[in-house]
């Protein structure tokens, strides 16, 4: 029949996008059936994402388009529309906030995937949104509309489960089965669940948001029986309910294709943040919290070739989210004298060098010791420091 999504219900104080379209679908008149639900994360450094940077997105299968079409309009009015304006600020929050701005999307056939290409590597405005065969709002229908571009050729899987909303309204702490979760965690199609390297558990959102967890995988087989292990589980409180999605969720969609460099200066900033400037002008960026690239990063030196990846930021440097050493420039030092076993000083610009201990001279030359990076191949930041679009370097 066609596709619906939504985008851009969530603020920093609450609100959840995923329970939006929730709470849409199992209002939906009787004769209608999903056949496909979706989560597309979108361009990182889009000015006005939102919380999760996500949209959704259902196809829906049914007869009445009329009758569909009514509902439709009738819960935007009642539902959508009235969260629009919603802003949460905070100084925790290292950006500037944009109030929701909801919007809805239907297409009875899915636009040009060109369109979801843009929106998850590039900064997209509102002007050049497909034309959709009905659509409601503001800004949302950017994010809405590339959940139905999205042409789905690599993807994973998240089972998303809701709280009961009056754990929601009184912001009770989030109760799930953390030993099972552990055991759940060594499902081999099961990804990014806990960060053990900071011990921290990355299923469960924080603040004032409906999602209990969300358990990402690798086969829609494995997240529904892992969330159903978690939620029968008499130490995982009790769920409105929960939907497995298709996403786009560690999959590399944001990135293009690995780039080369050599290294002309190194800066280290505070906190171990990394500046690396190549040789062709272009900045890039370590960040403290990116674990082994910044170490990487800090081994470096000018000379150095590397490939790397990552998203340009608005002030032209790239912020890495891969990074390996192709060919380390070797370190010079001054030969030694045999018989003596001490290194050789140079007596000056263009003169020979000579053995402090027994005072023989030698030709000026320098010995080349190879390099050997800390890491054989890619890093990436740990898990708890990745983004939900990059995938595992183990892939």
């Amino acid at each position: 029949m066609g596709w619906l999504a939504l985008d851009d219900t969530d603020h920093l104080g609450g609100g959840c996008t995923t329970y939006s379209m929730f709470e849409l679908v199992r209002n939906l008149p009787s004769g209608y059936t999903i056949e496909e639900y979706r989560l597309v994360r979108l361009y990182p450094f889009a000015s006005r994402r939102t919380r999760g940077n996500a949209a959704v997105a259902v196809k829906i299968v049914g007869n009445d388009y009329a009758e569909l079409l009514g509902f439709l309009e009738q819960w935007w009015i009642d539902k959508l529309l009235p969260l629009q304006g919603e802003i949460t600020e905070s100084e925790q929050y290292n950006r500037p906030q944009s109030p929701t701005d909801p919007g809805m999307v239907w297409f009875h056939d899915r636009p040009d995937e060109e369109f979801y290409w843009q929106c998850v590597r590039n900064e997209v405005s509102v002007e050049k949104i497909p034309t959709a065969d009905k659509s409601w709002g503001g800004h949302g229908r950017i994010g809405a509309t590339a959940a139905i571009a999205w042409p789905a050729s690599s993807y994973t899987f998240e089972a998303i489960s809701w709280r009961k909303q009056d754990s929601v309204n009184k912001s009770s702490k989030r109760q799930v089965d953390l030993n099972l979760l552990a055991i759940i965690d060594e499902h081999p199609d099961n990804f990014m669940s806990r960060d053990l390297r900071s011990n921290s558990v990355l299923i469960s959102p924080r603040g004032n948001c409906p999602v209990l967890f969300g358990l990402r995988s690798r086969t829609y087989e494995s997240a529904k029986t892992s969330c159903e292990q978690l939620l029968q589980s008499p130490n995982t409180e009790a769920i409105e309910g929960y939907v497995v999605f298709k996403t786009n969720q560690a999959t590399d969609d944001h990135l293009n294709d690995d780039m080369d460099g050599t290294v002309d200066e190194i800066q280290i900033k505070k906190r171990g943040t990394v500046k690396i400037t190549c040789t062709n002008g272009q900045d890039l960026m370590a960040f403290s919290e990116s674990g082994d690239i910044k170490n990487l990063a800090q081994w470096l030196k000018p000379g150095d070739k590397i490939q790397f990846n990552g998203l340009t930021n608005d002030d032209g440097a790239i912020h890495l989210e891969k990074l390996r050493v192709i060919k380390s420039t070797p370190n010079q030092r001054r030969p030694k004298c045999i018989p003596c076993n001490v290194t050789l000083k140079s007596m000056g610009k263009n003169q020979p060098l000579r053995c402090p201990q027994c005072r023989e001279k030698f030709t000026q030359r320098w010995e080349y010791v190879k390099r050997e990076p800390p890491f054989e191949d890619w890093v990436q930041p740990p898990a708890d420091s990745r983004r939900h679009l990059s995938m595992p370097l183990t892939w």
